[in-house]
Protein backbone atom coordinates (compact mmCIF):
# COMPACT_ATOMS: atom_id res chain seq x y z
CA UNK A 1 0.00 0.00 0.00
CA UNK A 2 3.52 4.02 -2.33
CA UNK A 3 4.46 7.18 -0.58
CA UNK A 4 5.48 9.35 -3.59
CA UNK A 5 3.03 11.66 -5.74
CA UNK A 6 5.02 10.02 -8.55
CA UNK A 7 3.45 6.60 -8.52
CA UNK A 8 3.59 6.10 -12.51
CA UNK A 9 7.18 6.39 -12.38
CA UNK A 10 7.59 4.32 -9.26
CA UNK A 11 5.33 1.14 -10.80
CA UNK A 12 7.45 0.91 -13.80
CA UNK A 13 11.14 0.85 -11.71
CA UNK A 14 9.35 -2.09 -9.74
CA UNK A 15 9.14 -2.45 -5.39
CA UNK A 16 9.72 1.37 -4.45
CA UNK A 17 12.08 1.62 -0.88
CA UNK A 18 13.12 4.43 1.11
CA UNK A 19 16.79 5.63 0.30
CA UNK A 20 19.39 6.22 2.40
CA UNK A 21 19.59 9.14 4.64
CA UNK A 22 22.38 11.89 4.12
CA UNK A 23 23.80 11.14 7.26
CA UNK A 24 24.04 7.28 7.28
CA UNK A 25 27.36 5.43 8.05
CA UNK A 26 26.45 2.67 5.98
CA UNK A 27 25.43 4.48 2.67
CA UNK A 28 27.35 1.90 0.67
CA UNK A 29 26.27 -0.76 2.14
CA UNK A 30 23.75 -1.92 -0.43
CA UNK A 31 20.11 -3.58 1.04
CA UNK A 32 19.75 -7.37 0.52
CA UNK A 33 16.39 -8.05 -0.57
CA UNK A 34 13.85 -10.48 1.76
CA UNK A 35 14.99 -13.34 -0.42
CA UNK A 36 18.71 -13.15 -0.29
CA UNK A 37 18.13 -12.31 3.49
CA UNK A 38 15.85 -15.64 3.78
CA UNK A 39 18.90 -17.35 1.77
CA UNK A 40 21.24 -16.70 5.08
CA UNK A 41 19.25 -18.28 7.15
CA UNK A 42 18.77 -21.89 6.22
CA UNK A 43 17.59 -22.86 9.84
CA UNK A 44 14.20 -21.30 9.43
CA UNK A 45 10.86 -22.98 7.79
CA UNK A 46 8.17 -22.03 6.71
CA UNK A 47 7.18 -18.02 6.56
CA UNK A 48 3.51 -18.10 8.59
CA UNK A 49 4.52 -20.70 11.06
CA UNK A 50 7.42 -18.89 12.28
CA UNK A 51 5.96 -15.53 12.66
CA UNK A 52 5.02 -14.26 16.32
CA UNK A 53 1.14 -14.55 16.79
CA UNK A 54 0.86 -10.93 17.07
CA UNK A 55 2.96 -10.13 13.35
CA UNK A 56 0.93 -12.76 12.10
CA UNK A 57 -2.28 -10.79 13.03
CA UNK A 58 -0.75 -7.16 11.79
CA UNK A 59 -0.01 -8.87 8.47
CA UNK A 60 -2.95 -10.98 7.28
CA UNK A 61 -3.28 -10.01 3.66
CA UNK A 62 -5.55 -11.86 0.77
CA UNK A 63 -2.55 -11.99 -1.67
CA UNK A 64 -3.59 -11.13 -5.13
CA UNK A 65 -7.27 -10.82 -5.81
CA UNK A 66 -8.69 -13.27 -8.67
CA UNK A 67 -12.55 -11.92 -9.87
CA UNK A 68 -15.06 -15.45 -8.44
CA UNK A 69 -16.21 -17.21 -11.59
CA UNK A 70 -20.14 -16.03 -11.48
CA UNK A 71 -18.48 -11.90 -11.29
CA UNK A 72 -15.68 -13.07 -14.67
CA UNK A 73 -18.75 -14.92 -16.26
CA UNK A 74 -21.35 -12.07 -15.95
CA UNK A 75 -18.28 -9.94 -17.42
CA UNK A 76 -17.14 -11.83 -20.44
CA UNK A 77 -21.53 -12.29 -21.08
CA UNK A 78 -20.89 -8.26 -21.70
CA UNK A 79 -18.11 -8.73 -23.77
CA UNK A 80 -19.52 -11.00 -26.17
CA UNK A 81 -22.26 -9.17 -26.97
CA UNK A 82 -19.79 -5.78 -27.41
CA UNK A 83 -18.52 -4.36 -30.32
CA UNK A 84 -14.21 -5.28 -29.15
CA UNK A 85 -12.84 -3.06 -31.37
CA UNK A 86 -14.92 -0.34 -30.19
CA UNK A 87 -14.68 -1.60 -26.33
CA UNK A 88 -11.14 -1.08 -27.27
CA UNK A 89 -10.84 2.20 -28.61
CA UNK A 90 -13.37 3.34 -25.89
CA UNK A 91 -11.07 1.78 -22.88
CA UNK A 92 -8.51 3.42 -24.45
CA UNK A 93 -10.00 6.72 -24.53
CA UNK A 94 -10.97 6.96 -21.13
CA UNK A 95 -8.50 4.97 -18.99
CA UNK A 96 -4.73 5.25 -21.57
CA UNK A 97 -2.60 7.97 -20.22
CA UNK A 98 -0.18 8.16 -23.11
CA UNK A 99 1.43 11.55 -21.46
CA UNK A 100 4.61 9.99 -20.39
CA UNK A 101 7.22 8.08 -22.06
CA UNK A 102 5.47 4.82 -21.27
CA UNK A 103 1.52 4.62 -21.84
CA UNK A 104 -0.34 3.49 -18.55
CA UNK A 105 -3.83 2.24 -17.88
CA UNK A 106 -5.14 4.36 -14.90
CA UNK A 107 -8.79 2.67 -13.92
CA UNK A 108 -9.56 6.66 -12.45
CA UNK A 109 -12.71 7.65 -13.89
CA UNK A 110 -13.19 11.67 -14.17
CA UNK A 111 -14.49 11.93 -17.55
CA UNK A 112 -16.18 15.13 -18.66
CA UNK A 113 -18.62 16.15 -21.15
CA UNK A 114 -18.96 19.76 -22.80
CA UNK A 115 -23.11 18.76 -22.81
CA UNK A 116 -25.78 16.46 -21.06
CA UNK A 117 -26.31 15.43 -24.81
CA UNK A 118 -22.70 14.44 -25.23
CA UNK A 119 -22.46 12.69 -21.83
CA UNK A 120 -25.79 10.71 -22.71
CA UNK A 121 -24.60 9.97 -26.06
CA UNK A 122 -21.38 7.97 -24.52
CA UNK A 123 -22.96 6.72 -21.02
CA UNK A 124 -23.34 3.04 -21.90
CA UNK A 125 -20.28 2.97 -24.70
CA UNK A 126 -17.95 4.55 -21.04
CA UNK A 127 -20.14 2.43 -18.69
CA UNK A 128 -19.56 -0.95 -20.56
CA UNK A 129 -15.37 -0.01 -21.10
CA UNK A 130 -15.39 1.42 -17.17
CA UNK A 131 -16.84 -2.61 -16.51
CA UNK A 132 -14.06 -4.05 -17.91
CA UNK A 133 -11.06 -1.77 -16.91
CA UNK A 134 -11.93 -0.48 -13.94
CA UNK A 135 -14.48 -2.57 -12.22
CA UNK A 136 -12.10 -5.76 -11.50
CA UNK A 137 -9.61 -3.05 -10.07
CA UNK A 138 -11.61 -1.10 -7.84
CA UNK A 139 -13.29 -4.76 -6.86
CA UNK A 140 -9.92 -5.89 -5.61
CA UNK A 141 -9.20 -2.75 -3.44
CA UNK A 142 -12.35 -2.36 -1.73
CA UNK A 143 -12.33 -6.11 -1.38
CA UNK A 144 -9.31 -5.92 0.39
CA UNK A 145 -9.76 -3.16 2.74
CA UNK A 146 -13.18 -5.00 3.70
CA UNK A 147 -11.29 -8.13 4.63
CA UNK A 148 -8.84 -6.21 6.56
CA UNK A 149 -11.79 -4.52 8.29
CA UNK A 150 -13.57 -7.73 9.23
CA UNK A 151 -10.44 -9.10 10.85
CA UNK A 152 -10.09 -6.02 12.79
CA UNK A 153 -13.32 -5.18 13.85
CA UNK A 154 -14.00 -9.09 14.36
CA UNK A 155 -17.35 -11.81 14.69
CA UNK A 156 -18.82 -9.19 16.53
CA UNK A 157 -19.41 -6.71 13.90
CA UNK A 158 -22.24 -8.43 11.33
CA UNK A 159 -23.09 -6.09 8.52
CA UNK A 160 -26.62 -6.52 7.26
CA UNK A 161 -27.53 -3.80 5.18
CA UNK A 162 -24.73 -1.61 3.16
CA UNK A 163 -25.26 1.63 1.64
CA UNK A 164 -22.70 2.81 -0.84
CA UNK A 165 -22.02 6.57 -2.25
CA UNK A 166 -20.32 6.11 -5.99
CA UNK A 167 -21.95 2.77 -6.71
CA UNK A 168 -21.09 2.66 -10.56
CA UNK A 169 -20.91 -0.96 -11.97
CA UNK A 170 -21.85 -2.44 -8.53
CA UNK A 171 -17.76 -2.69 -7.56
CA UNK A 172 -19.05 -2.38 -3.91
CA UNK A 173 -21.77 -4.78 -4.48
CA UNK A 174 -19.90 -7.66 -5.72
CA UNK A 175 -16.84 -6.64 -3.08
CA UNK A 176 -19.72 -6.67 -0.20
CA UNK A 177 -21.18 -9.89 -1.06
CA UNK A 178 -18.28 -11.78 -1.60
CA UNK A 179 -16.44 -10.48 1.86
CA UNK A 180 -19.51 -10.93 4.25
CA UNK A 181 -20.02 -14.81 3.85
CA UNK A 182 -21.98 -17.12 5.56
CA UNK A 183 -19.61 -18.54 7.99
CA UNK A 184 -20.97 -22.35 6.66
CA UNK A 185 -20.47 -21.84 3.66
CA UNK A 186 -16.72 -19.30 3.82
CA UNK A 187 -15.21 -22.78 5.14
CA UNK A 188 -16.27 -24.73 2.10
CA UNK A 189 -15.21 -21.64 -0.66
CA UNK A 190 -12.06 -20.66 0.63
CA UNK A 191 -10.81 -20.52 -2.40
CA UNK A 192 -11.62 -16.76 -3.42
CA UNK A 193 -12.89 -17.59 -6.86
CA UNK A 194 -15.90 -19.75 -5.78
CA UNK A 195 -17.26 -17.19 -3.56
CA UNK A 196 -20.79 -16.99 -4.73
CA UNK A 197 -22.99 -13.35 -3.96
CA UNK A 198 -25.93 -15.76 -3.01
CA UNK A 199 -24.02 -16.79 -0.04
CA UNK A 200 -24.00 -13.85 1.64
CA UNK A 201 -24.83 -12.58 5.07
CA UNK A 202 -26.39 -9.40 3.56
CA UNK A 203 -29.59 -8.72 3.68
CA UNK A 204 -29.91 -5.55 1.82
CA UNK A 205 -27.49 -3.37 -0.50
CA UNK A 206 -27.99 0.45 -1.84
CA UNK A 207 -26.52 1.95 -4.59
CA UNK A 208 -26.10 5.42 -4.98
CA UNK A 209 -25.19 6.96 -8.36
CA UNK A 210 -25.91 9.81 -10.92
CA UNK A 211 -23.85 8.59 -13.67
CA UNK A 212 -27.17 6.40 -15.69
CA UNK A 213 -24.98 4.41 -17.77
CA UNK A 214 -22.40 3.17 -14.96
CA UNK A 215 -26.21 2.05 -13.11
CA UNK A 216 -27.35 0.53 -16.12
CA UNK A 217 -24.58 -1.86 -16.77
CA UNK A 218 -24.39 -2.70 -12.91
CA UNK A 219 -27.51 -3.68 -13.08
CA UNK A 220 -27.24 -5.70 -16.23
CA UNK A 221 -24.29 -7.78 -14.83
CA UNK A 222 -26.85 -8.91 -11.76
CA UNK A 223 -29.45 -9.45 -13.98
CA UNK A 224 -28.66 -13.39 -14.20
CA UNK A 225 -26.66 -13.71 -10.91
CA UNK A 226 -28.29 -15.42 -7.69
CA UNK A 227 -28.46 -12.88 -4.90
CA UNK A 228 -29.99 -15.76 -2.43
CA UNK A 229 -31.87 -13.27 0.21
CA UNK A 230 -30.08 -9.84 -0.91
CA UNK A 231 -31.73 -7.30 -1.75
CA UNK A 232 -30.32 -4.57 -4.39
CA UNK A 233 -31.82 -1.20 -4.82
CA UNK A 234 -30.14 1.85 -6.82
CA UNK A 235 -30.87 5.48 -6.50
CA UNK A 236 -29.83 8.69 -7.87
CA UNK A 237 -29.23 10.21 -4.51
CA UNK A 238 -29.54 9.31 -0.47
CA UNK A 239 -33.12 10.25 1.05
CA UNK A 240 -34.44 11.04 3.96
CA UNK A 241 -36.04 7.75 4.68
CA UNK A 242 -33.02 5.78 4.17
CA UNK A 243 -31.72 7.36 7.50
CA UNK A 244 -30.88 4.05 9.82
CA UNK A 245 -31.83 4.76 13.39
CA UNK A 246 -28.66 5.14 15.48
CA UNK A 247 -29.30 2.15 17.89
CA UNK A 248 -29.43 0.24 14.54
CA UNK A 249 -26.17 1.48 12.91
CA UNK A 250 -24.65 -1.72 14.43
CA UNK A 251 -24.63 -3.86 11.51
CA UNK A 252 -24.69 -1.41 8.79
CA UNK A 253 -22.29 0.00 6.34
CA UNK A 254 -21.64 3.29 5.06
CA UNK A 255 -19.06 3.03 1.85
CA UNK A 256 -17.89 5.35 -0.69
CA UNK A 257 -15.10 4.35 -3.51
CA UNK A 258 -13.57 5.92 -6.20
CA UNK A 259 -16.16 8.57 -5.80
CA UNK A 260 -14.83 11.55 -3.30
CA UNK A 261 -12.18 13.27 -5.83
CA UNK A 262 -14.45 13.29 -9.14
CA UNK A 263 -16.67 15.41 -7.19
CA UNK A 264 -15.76 19.15 -8.37
CA UNK A 265 -15.84 20.83 -4.93
CA UNK A 266 -14.55 21.19 -1.63
CA UNK A 267 -18.58 21.79 -0.40
CA UNK A 268 -19.53 18.25 -2.53
CA UNK A 269 -16.82 16.42 -0.86
CA UNK A 270 -17.80 17.94 2.45
CA UNK A 271 -21.76 16.86 1.44
CA UNK A 272 -21.20 13.47 0.56
CA UNK A 273 -18.97 12.84 4.03
CA UNK A 274 -21.86 14.80 5.61
CA UNK A 275 -24.45 12.00 3.98
CA UNK A 276 -22.31 8.97 5.66
CA UNK A 277 -22.55 10.36 9.01
CA UNK A 278 -26.52 11.22 8.87
CA UNK A 279 -26.95 7.80 7.79
CA UNK A 280 -26.64 6.56 10.71
CA UNK A 281 -24.38 3.54 9.97
CA UNK A 282 -21.25 2.37 12.79
CA UNK A 283 -18.62 2.11 10.39
CA UNK A 284 -18.12 4.43 7.59
CA UNK A 285 -15.45 3.68 4.92
CA UNK A 286 -14.08 5.73 2.07
CA UNK A 287 -11.72 4.77 -0.13
CA UNK A 288 -10.57 6.89 -3.38
CA UNK A 289 -6.93 7.25 -5.77
CA UNK A 290 -6.61 10.43 -4.13
CA UNK A 291 -4.57 10.18 -0.77
CA UNK A 292 -5.35 14.18 0.03
CA UNK A 293 -9.63 13.98 -0.45
CA UNK A 294 -9.36 11.00 1.65
CA UNK A 295 -7.19 12.82 4.64
CA UNK A 296 -9.77 15.88 4.07
CA UNK A 297 -12.84 13.49 5.00
CA UNK A 298 -10.83 12.06 7.39
CA UNK A 299 -10.47 15.27 9.09
CA UNK A 300 -14.07 15.93 8.58
CA UNK A 301 -15.62 12.58 10.29
CA UNK A 302 -13.25 13.42 12.89
CA UNK A 303 -14.68 17.03 13.11
CA UNK A 304 -18.29 15.97 13.16
CA UNK A 305 -17.14 13.18 15.92
CA UNK A 306 -15.95 16.16 18.22
CA UNK A 307 -18.87 18.10 17.33
CA UNK A 308 -21.42 15.63 18.26
CA UNK A 309 -19.51 15.00 21.95
CA UNK A 310 -19.79 19.08 22.25
CA UNK A 311 -23.31 19.44 21.59
CA UNK A 312 -25.55 18.64 24.58
CA UNK A 313 -28.54 17.86 22.69
CA UNK A 314 -27.05 14.46 21.55
CA UNK A 315 -26.53 13.50 25.12
CA UNK A 316 -29.03 11.04 24.35
CA UNK A 317 -27.34 8.95 21.99
CA UNK A 318 -25.67 5.60 23.26
CA UNK A 319 -22.59 6.12 20.75
CA UNK A 320 -21.41 9.72 20.30
CA UNK A 321 -17.95 10.52 18.78
CA UNK A 322 -15.55 8.91 16.43
CA UNK A 323 -12.14 7.12 15.64
CA UNK A 324 -10.30 5.71 13.28
CA UNK A 325 -9.61 2.37 12.84
CA UNK A 326 -7.60 2.09 9.65
CA UNK A 327 -5.09 2.69 8.76
CA UNK A 328 -4.10 5.36 11.01
CA UNK A 329 -3.18 4.04 14.98
CA UNK A 330 -4.18 7.36 16.24
CA UNK A 331 -7.15 9.98 15.97
CA UNK A 332 -5.02 13.25 15.52
CA UNK A 333 -3.86 14.99 12.25
CA UNK A 334 -2.29 13.54 9.37
CA UNK A 335 1.61 13.91 9.92
CA UNK A 336 1.50 12.78 5.71
CA UNK A 337 -1.16 15.58 5.15
CA UNK A 338 -0.59 18.83 3.58
CA UNK A 339 -3.21 20.73 1.50
CA UNK A 340 -2.47 21.69 -1.88
CA UNK A 341 0.20 19.80 -4.40
CA UNK A 342 1.57 17.47 -1.54
CA UNK A 343 4.91 15.30 -1.73
CA UNK A 344 4.11 12.34 0.14
CA UNK A 345 0.62 10.47 0.11
CA UNK A 346 0.11 7.30 2.61
CA UNK A 347 -1.66 4.94 0.27
CA UNK A 348 -1.61 1.10 -0.05
CA UNK A 349 -1.04 -1.53 -3.35
CA UNK A 350 -3.56 -4.04 -3.89
CA UNK A 351 -2.77 -7.06 -6.58
CA UNK A 352 -4.85 -8.53 -8.92
CA UNK A 353 -5.07 -11.39 -10.78
CA UNK A 354 -5.88 -10.29 -14.99
CA UNK A 355 -9.06 -12.08 -16.27
CA UNK A 356 -8.32 -12.59 -19.60
CA UNK A 357 -11.24 -10.33 -21.11
CA UNK A 358 -8.93 -7.62 -18.94
CA UNK A 359 -5.53 -8.89 -20.97
CA UNK A 360 -7.76 -9.00 -24.39
CA UNK A 361 -9.02 -5.37 -23.62
CA UNK A 362 -5.45 -4.01 -23.10
CA UNK A 363 -3.83 -5.98 -25.64
CA UNK A 364 -1.51 -7.21 -22.51
CA UNK A 365 0.44 -10.35 -21.63
CA UNK A 366 1.07 -9.75 -18.22
CA UNK A 367 -1.51 -11.16 -15.79
CA UNK A 368 -1.36 -8.91 -12.96
CA UNK A 369 -1.53 -5.70 -12.36
CA UNK A 370 -1.62 -3.03 -9.19
CA UNK A 371 -3.87 -0.46 -7.98
CA UNK A 372 -3.18 2.14 -5.55
CA UNK A 373 -5.41 3.54 -3.25
CA UNK A 374 -5.94 5.33 -0.52
CA UNK A 375 -8.29 5.03 2.36
CA UNK A 376 -10.16 5.27 6.16
CA UNK A 377 -12.40 3.37 8.52
CA UNK A 378 -13.99 5.47 10.77
CA UNK A 379 -16.28 4.08 13.22
CA UNK A 380 -18.54 5.68 16.02
CA UNK A 381 -17.68 5.73 19.87
CA UNK A 382 -14.64 6.63 21.82
CA UNK A 383 -10.99 5.00 20.51
CA UNK A 384 -10.20 2.17 22.53
CA UNK A 385 -7.64 3.01 25.40
CA UNK A 386 -4.35 1.08 24.87
CA UNK A 387 -4.25 -2.31 25.91
CA UNK A 388 -2.01 -2.62 29.02
CA UNK A 389 -1.17 -6.20 27.39
CA UNK A 390 1.40 -7.65 24.88
CA UNK A 391 -0.25 -11.11 23.53
CA UNK A 392 1.13 -13.40 21.21
CA UNK A 393 4.97 -12.06 20.57
CA UNK A 394 6.59 -15.54 20.52
CA UNK A 395 6.52 -17.56 17.77
CA UNK A 396 8.47 -20.45 16.65
CA UNK A 397 11.39 -18.66 16.23
CA UNK A 398 11.09 -17.21 19.50
CA UNK A 399 10.67 -20.77 21.37
CA UNK A 400 14.03 -21.92 19.47
CA UNK A 401 15.67 -18.61 21.08
CA UNK A 402 14.20 -19.82 24.55
CA UNK A 403 15.14 -23.83 24.21
CA UNK A 404 18.32 -22.89 23.35
CA UNK A 405 18.66 -20.26 26.16
CA UNK A 406 17.96 -22.79 28.21
CA UNK A 407 19.91 -25.97 27.18
CA UNK A 408 22.39 -22.98 27.63
CA UNK A 409 21.99 -22.62 31.08
CA UNK A 410 21.69 -26.19 32.13
CA UNK A 411 24.89 -27.11 34.39
CA UNK A 412 27.09 -29.37 32.85
CA UNK A 413 27.22 -32.68 35.02
CA UNK A 414 29.66 -35.32 34.83
CA UNK A 415 29.16 -38.09 33.10
CA UNK A 416 30.38 -41.74 33.65
CA UNK A 417 30.62 -44.36 31.27
CA UNK A 418 28.50 -47.65 32.14
CA UNK A 419 30.36 -51.05 30.84
CA UNK A 420 27.33 -52.47 29.99
CA UNK A 421 25.14 -49.55 28.14
CA UNK A 422 24.84 -45.80 28.52
CA UNK A 423 21.42 -43.51 28.60
CA UNK A 424 21.18 -41.06 25.59
CA UNK A 425 20.48 -37.61 27.24
CA UNK A 426 17.37 -36.33 27.26
CA UNK A 427 16.32 -33.23 24.74
CA UNK A 428 15.31 -30.02 25.65
CA UNK A 429 11.34 -29.05 25.13
CA UNK A 430 8.82 -26.51 26.39
CA UNK A 431 8.90 -27.24 30.21
CA UNK A 432 12.33 -27.44 30.44
CA UNK A 433 12.73 -23.70 29.41
CA UNK A 434 13.13 -21.75 32.90
CA UNK A 435 9.96 -19.77 33.81
CA UNK A 436 12.46 -16.48 33.67
CA UNK A 437 12.86 -16.79 29.54
CA UNK A 438 8.67 -18.04 29.01
CA UNK A 439 6.08 -15.69 27.82
CA UNK A 440 3.32 -14.64 30.40
CA UNK A 441 2.48 -18.09 31.35
CA UNK A 442 -1.40 -16.11 31.52
CA UNK A 443 -1.63 -16.51 27.83
CA UNK A 444 -1.27 -20.46 27.62
CA UNK A 445 -4.37 -20.29 29.34
CA UNK A 446 -6.05 -18.33 26.91
CA UNK A 447 -8.22 -19.92 23.92
CA UNK A 448 -7.27 -18.75 20.13
CA UNK A 449 -9.96 -16.29 20.21
CA UNK A 450 -9.59 -15.00 23.32
CA UNK A 451 -5.95 -13.82 22.11
CA UNK A 452 -7.37 -12.53 18.77
CA UNK A 453 -9.92 -10.55 20.63
CA UNK A 454 -6.70 -9.24 23.12
CA UNK A 455 -4.82 -8.73 19.47
CA UNK A 456 -7.60 -6.74 18.32
CA UNK A 457 -7.20 -4.22 21.23
CA UNK A 458 -4.08 -4.14 21.29
CA UNK A 459 -3.85 -3.35 16.95
CA UNK A 460 -5.13 0.04 17.90
CA UNK A 461 -1.49 1.32 18.97
CA UNK A 462 0.35 -0.64 16.56
CA UNK A 463 2.60 1.29 13.47
CA UNK A 464 1.87 1.09 10.73
CA UNK A 465 3.92 0.75 8.24
CA UNK A 466 3.27 3.51 5.66
CA UNK A 467 6.78 2.55 3.56
CA UNK A 468 8.71 -0.24 2.42
CA UNK A 469 10.71 -2.27 5.03
CA UNK A 470 14.34 -1.63 4.43
CA UNK A 471 16.08 -5.02 5.01
CA UNK A 472 19.67 -5.63 5.92
CA UNK A 473 21.52 -8.67 7.18
CA UNK A 474 22.37 -7.08 10.74
CA UNK A 475 19.32 -4.87 11.04
CA UNK A 476 15.66 -3.83 9.34
CA UNK A 477 14.37 -0.35 9.54
CA UNK A 478 10.61 0.24 9.35
CA UNK A 479 9.12 3.44 8.83
CA UNK A 480 5.82 3.76 10.60
CA UNK A 481 2.73 5.70 11.94
CA UNK A 482 2.52 5.37 15.16
CA UNK A 483 0.24 5.83 17.83
CA UNK A 484 1.55 9.33 18.51
CA UNK A 485 0.72 10.69 15.44
CA UNK A 486 4.02 11.31 13.87
CA UNK A 487 5.66 9.13 11.25
CA UNK A 488 8.96 7.45 13.28
CA UNK A 489 12.36 5.07 11.79
CA UNK A 490 12.06 2.54 14.18
CA UNK A 491 15.48 -0.09 13.56
CA UNK A 492 15.18 -3.59 14.71
CA UNK A 493 18.46 -5.53 15.30
CA UNK A 494 19.65 -8.91 15.74
CA UNK A 495 20.87 -8.26 18.86
CA UNK A 496 16.33 -7.83 19.49
CA UNK A 497 16.16 -10.87 19.59
CA UNK A 498 15.53 -13.53 16.76
CA UNK A 499 11.70 -13.14 16.57
CA UNK A 500 11.33 -9.55 16.26
CA UNK A 501 13.67 -9.32 14.28
CA UNK A 502 12.41 -12.34 12.28
CA UNK A 503 9.05 -10.43 12.35
CA UNK A 504 10.60 -7.55 11.13
CA UNK A 505 12.26 -8.94 8.31
CA UNK A 506 8.88 -10.71 6.73
CA UNK A 507 6.76 -7.57 7.42
CA UNK A 508 5.81 -5.63 4.69
CA UNK A 509 4.24 -2.30 3.37
CA UNK A 510 1.33 -1.61 4.86
CA UNK A 511 1.41 -4.29 7.85
CA UNK A 512 0.75 -3.33 11.23
CA UNK A 513 4.13 -4.21 13.35
CA UNK A 514 3.57 -5.06 16.97
CA UNK A 515 7.18 -4.94 18.64
CA UNK A 516 8.54 -2.24 19.94
CA UNK A 517 12.20 -1.06 18.50
CA UNK A 518 15.07 -1.43 21.17
CA UNK A 519 16.26 1.85 20.89
CA UNK A 520 14.10 4.85 21.22
CA UNK A 521 12.82 5.69 17.24
CA UNK A 522 13.61 8.37 15.48
CA UNK A 523 10.73 10.87 14.71
CA UNK A 524 10.80 11.75 10.32
CA UNK A 525 8.77 15.13 9.73
CA UNK A 526 7.93 17.09 6.25
CA UNK A 527 8.93 20.57 5.79
CA UNK A 528 6.09 22.42 6.65
CA UNK A 529 6.35 24.97 3.43
CA UNK A 530 7.30 23.92 -0.34
CA UNK A 531 10.97 24.47 -0.76
CA UNK A 532 11.78 24.24 3.06
CA UNK A 533 14.46 21.84 3.71
CA UNK A 534 13.73 19.78 6.95
CA UNK A 535 16.75 19.59 9.44
CA UNK A 536 19.45 16.47 8.94
CA UNK A 537 17.50 13.32 9.66
CA UNK A 538 13.84 14.59 9.85
CA UNK A 539 12.94 14.24 6.25
CA UNK A 540 10.56 11.78 4.56
CA UNK A 541 10.74 9.89 1.61
CA UNK A 542 13.21 9.69 -1.32
CA UNK A 543 16.66 10.60 -0.98
CA UNK A 544 19.48 10.21 -2.69
CA UNK A 545 22.41 7.78 -1.21
CA UNK A 546 25.67 9.77 0.11
CA UNK A 547 28.29 7.91 -2.27
CA UNK A 548 25.69 6.87 -5.22
CA UNK A 549 26.14 3.59 -6.70
CA UNK A 550 30.03 2.07 -7.46
CA UNK A 551 28.93 2.26 -10.87
CA UNK A 552 29.03 5.65 -10.55
CA UNK A 553 31.40 6.38 -7.90
CA UNK A 554 34.47 8.12 -10.06
CA UNK A 555 31.83 9.45 -11.76
CA UNK A 556 30.57 10.99 -8.81
CA UNK A 557 34.03 12.08 -7.36
CA UNK A 558 34.79 13.67 -10.77
CA UNK A 559 31.95 16.12 -10.47
CA UNK A 560 32.74 16.66 -6.88
CA UNK A 561 35.93 18.05 -7.30
CA UNK A 562 35.15 20.15 -10.30
CA UNK A 563 32.08 21.68 -8.51
CA UNK A 564 35.10 22.07 -5.64
CA UNK A 565 37.39 23.76 -7.50
CA UNK A 566 34.90 26.35 -9.08
CA UNK A 567 34.23 27.35 -5.52
CA UNK A 568 37.63 27.82 -4.84
CA UNK A 569 38.12 30.14 -8.10
CA UNK A 570 34.64 31.89 -7.23
CA UNK A 571 36.21 32.89 -3.68
CA UNK A 572 39.20 34.14 -5.11
CA UNK A 573 37.67 36.38 -7.72
CA UNK A 574 35.19 37.66 -4.98
CA UNK A 575 38.52 37.91 -2.72
CA UNK A 576 40.27 40.01 -5.23
CA UNK A 577 37.43 42.50 -5.57
CA UNK A 578 37.45 43.06 -2.09
CA UNK A 579 41.11 44.08 -2.21
CA UNK A 580 40.58 46.35 -4.96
Amino acid sequence: MSLQKAAKAGAATGPRELELSPHDPDATVDYLTSAEIDARDEDLGGRESKKSPAALFGSQKIGAVVLPHEMQASIERMVAASDKPALRQDAKRLFLDESGPHPEWNPTYDIKYKSGREAGKHALKDATAFATVALPSHYSAIYAVLDHVRLRLGPEWQVRRVIDWGAATGSGLWASGHVFQDPAHEGLHSDMAERQVSQSVLDSYLGIDKREGLVRIGKRLIRDIDMGGLGVSWQKSFHEDNVTERAEGANVLAMSAFLISSLPSPIERKALVQEMWDSGAEVMILIDHDFESVAAAREHFLKLGRKELEDPSTSHLTIRGSHVVAPCPHDGVCPLYRSGPSKLVCSFSQRLQRPEFVRKTKHSGIGHEDIEYSYVVIRRGPRPSPAATKMGRVGEVGRREMLKRAEEMTPMTQLTLDREHHEPAESVTANDVPTALRPDDGETALTTSEINAALRHEAYSWPRLVFPPLKRSGHIILDGCTAEGQIMRMTIPKSQGKQPFYDARKSEWGDLFPHEPKNKPQVRAQSSRPGDTPSEGQDIGKRKRKGGSSKNSYTSLSAEVKEHRRDQRRARRLSSKGED
